[in-house]
């Protein structure tokens, strides 16, 4: 516990215990509150907190205060803290002390979707569902299996991921073909990254999530392009043309993955340029990943 003095108004000092901080890479303060509080102790040891850092210049503090702490939301906000984001385990609440440039950034505006391009080279069938609830409730549209990528979810996880539960089918990643943007398409707030993936089959046998998809099936690859609905919207008709010219083989090259060392992150680059990143590493391909 840091403790700070203070003198009263005979002239003693009294003791004002402070709020536990760490500094950050970015000159500010984060708290992680975790511990039960009341607002007449929480409220003295921030105000004298927000003297010492302020006189120690710091900048932006974060205040992260674990479920069950709502009831010191209300008295940080009165001592000019905001909600930056909230998840299940805490709220996180920011304040910027420094007389710059306010420079904390925003909380996350994107939302990472997907969509899988599943075609059976053998028989030039796609693999497409139709949907219990949501957008294409009751149009009778077939759509390629689609959702959104998890936290700490690489894109192609969640592309095998979303097809497996939907469909029941097993596939291996081949390629992204295209990704699009779409701004206040989620909540009418944030901006929605969608990412179109060709993906192999690996199993055939269907056996449909009950409680999201209504049905699933195998259709000709012409038969899903030429779906009035493709036709008609053209951001559906731009994909489904896509996917076509794929399964023509004509060319058609996404992006590929090269997995970079150290963290397991991936590299999404031209297929060409990716096998030539992992022959120079000793590897055939990486547009199969290894499931984590």
């Amino acid at each position: 516990m840091i403790t700070q003095f203070t003198s009263s108004m005979d002239g003693e000092a009294q003791e004002t215990h402070l709020l536990q901080g760490i500094p950050d890479n970015y000159g500010g303060v984060k708290v992680d509150l975790t511990e039960p509080m009341t607002i007449e102790d929480f409220v003295p040891k921030l105000r004298a907190s927000l003297v010492a850092w302020r006189s120690q210049g710091k900048k932006g503090i974060w205040m992260k205060l674990a479920d069950g702490l709502d009831n010191l939301i209300a008295p940080a906000k009165a001592e000019g803290f905001v909600c930056h984001h909230a998840e299940r385990e805490y709220t996180m609440l920011t304040s910027w002390i420094s007389e710059l440039p306010n420079t904390l950034p925003a909380n996350a505006s994107r939302r990472i979707g997907v969509g899988a391009f599943v075609l059976n080279k053998n028989t030039r069938e796609v693999l497409v569902v139709q949907e219990i609830d949501g957008h294409f409730k009751g149009t009778g549209v077939w759509k390629l299996p689609t959702g959104v990528i998890n936290e700490g979810e690489n894109i192609w996880e969640g592309a095998l991921r979303e097809v497996e539960e939907e469909t029941g089918i097993k596939t291996k990643f081949v390629e992204v073909l295209a990704f699009r943007e779409s701004h206040q398409a989620f909540l009418e707030r944030k901006t929605d990254i969608f990412f179109l993936c060709e993906l192999e089959p690996i199993t055939f046998e269907i056996k449909i999530q009950d409680s999201e998809i209504l049905a699933a099936k195998w259709m000709p690859i012409e038969e899903y392009v030429n779906q009035p609905w493709n036709q008609k919207k053209e951001l559906f008709r731009f994909m489904a043309n896509i996917c076509l010219k794929r399964s023509q083989e004509m060319g058609y090259m996404g992006f590929s993955t090269v997995r970079t060392t150290g963290r397991e992150n991936y590299l999404y680059c031209n297929s060409d340029h990716a096998n030539l990143l992992n022959a120079t590493r000793g590897l055939a391909s990486t547009s199969t990943p290894t499931p984590r």
